[in-house]
């Protein structure tokens, strides 16, 4: 910035007659016709303190208010600017714009670039120390003229050296760049370096400058605000393809089987729920089936299903079954829960081979299957020739985490099954039969869902339409979206290769 050009000491630029008048330029002096009224003799220790700012402008922190005996109208606090400026008349030139630009402005100063990242470190730092700390700097103006202290600069060809450091170190506070006129294109460089605006020094006054700060806040708030909505929605696709690969693949090649399964967390805008299920063909010939809930509704209930899951997986091919697994998988429970409350239902079938080695010869014989439930809804057997029926739950045992195993009072006896050829199970949690049934407190139940299925099987729905008719319906009669988790699975002898739905 050039010094005054009136004669005037460059630390004068802020007495009466400087105010309004572009940085850079001097405002002149007007023509008194009257007669002149001489100003107060200023105080000797105010001139002292004046002289001493100018000559350090990196000490000096003043409010610039906006024109008017009570400051801002509404009351605002000032905008803390930084500048970084090294020449002391340009440094003087700014607070006289600051103070004609109507806004209040707290003006703190920097020699170079070193000095404005001890200042910009303070808030953080003392944040990190757990000490008080005062409010943040609102903007920073950056004279590019301004000596960088670089050691090691990145790029000292394109003359934003020192804006790429600020930038670096300071990311989230606004940038607006100083220029002179022949370095406008720089200014237009640096905004699109990261700096949200610039200045030409002999072209800004008062208002500019502090539409240009204003403006500098808003962009960068915006910037950040987009940033943060862009970083959530890539997380949220994380999430998505984590919880969509964490659903189970169910591994019934040869079983001669069909598998339909339906699965809606009742959390909005996830993918997975407490609700697990899962489906195995062991070397053996023998199917094992699960559909499990854990009580509750967040990501620590769906967490804790994913690794019940996996847990009977492996357990499954480890050999164990029957109240065997039941009572390890309690085990796993009793360890991964984040409290004693926390506990989770679950329907084990057991289906045995059939007598023939092809699947195709085993459909004009019935089959057997041993049912375990520990606290959960009993399954659905829909034959072809009559309504569907619910499967006997008088063996049932506790759920999973409700009852000590190491004194024999958590047991889960088989009930033994069979099934006829053609046979038809329907395996769901509790979420699909405690939705309501019209606006009174009356649950749509285990009777309530066999008549319905009835309704859709008797209209010649199979498979997938089934299942999805019976949701819908369910759906319908609760008057909205069920809030619980649903999981549903119709699992089938059928005559052809293994169809998943």
């Amino acid at each position: 910035m050039p010094a005054t050009g009136d004669g005037r000491a460059p630390g004068a630029a802020d007495l009466p007659g400087a105010h309004g008048a572009p940085v850079g330029h001097a405002r002149k002096r007007p023509a008194t016709t009257g007669p002149v009224t001489a100003p107060p003799i200023p105080h000797p220790r105010s001139q002292a303190l004046r002289a001493a700012h100018a000559a350090h402008p990196s000490h000096i922190a003043e409010v610039a208010p906006a024109p008017g005996p009570e400051g801002p109208a509404d009351g605002a606090a000032p905008l803390r600017l930084l500048v970084i400026e090294d020449d002391a008349s340009d440094a003087q030139l700014i607070k006289a714009a600051a103070a004609d630009s109507g806004t209040s402005i707290e003006i703190h100063w920097a020699r170079g670039l070193d000095q404005a990242i001890a200042q910009l470190a303070r808030p953080a730092l003392a944040n990190r120390r757990g000490r008080s700390r005062g409010p943040e700097f609102g903007c920073v103006l950056l004279d590019l003229a301004a000596p960088a202290d670089l050691p090691h600069p990145s790029d000292s060809s394109d003359g934003l050296e020192g804006l790429h450091e600020l930038l670096r170190r300071a990311p989230h506070i606004p940038v607006v760049v100083l220029t002179d006129a022949a370095g406008a294109e720089l200014g237009a460089a640096a905004v699109a370096a990261g700096a949200q605006d610039f200045l030409i020094k002999h072209e800004t006054d008062g208002p500019l400058l502090a539409r240009a700060l204003r403006y500098a806040v808003e962009r960068k708030r915006a910037d950040e605000s987009q940033r943060r909505l862009v970083e959530a929605e890539l997380r949220g696709q994380e999430n998505a393809r984590l919880q969509r690969h964490l659903l189970p693949t169910p591994l019934l090649d040869g079983a001669g089987l069909s598998f339909t399964r339906r699965y809606r967390p009742g959390r909005r805008r996830a993918l997975l729920g407490g609700d697990f299920y899962d489906a195995v063909r062991t070397d053996d010939g023998t199917v094992h089936v699960v559909i499990g809930d854990v009580c509750g509704h967040g990501p620590d209930e769906a967490a804790l299903g994913v690794a019940l899951r996996i847990a009977w997986r492996t357990l499954v091919f480890a050999g164990l079954t029957g109240e065997t697994l039941l009572t390890t998988l309690q085990h796993v429970l009793e360890h991964e829960r984040r409290s004693d409350e926390i506990f989770a239902t679950l329907c084990m079938l057991v289906i045995a081979p059939g007598g023939s080695d092809s699947a195709l010869d085993s459909l004009g014989t019935g089959e057997t299957a041993r049912l375990y439930l520990a606290g959960h809804p009993a399954p659905l057997l829909l034959g072809r020739d009559h309504e569907p029926v619910t499967l006997p739950a008088d063996l049932a045992g506790p759920a999973l985490g409700l009852l000590p195993c190491h004194d024999g009072q958590a047991a889960w006896p088989a009930h033994e099954i069979e099934l006829r050829p053609g046979w038809r199970l329907l395996l769901y949690t509790d979420g699909l039969i405690e939705g309501r049934v019209g606006a009174g407190s009356r649950r749509l139940g285990q009777d309530g869902l066999a008549g319905l299925v009835g309704d859709h099987q008797a209209a010649g729905l199979t498979r997938g339409r089934l299942v999805d008719s019976a949701i819908a319906e369910v759906e319908e009669l609760n008057g909205g979206a069920l809030t619980d988790d649903v999981a549903v699975l119709l699992l089938e002898r059928n005559p052809v290769q293994l169809i998943l739905g």
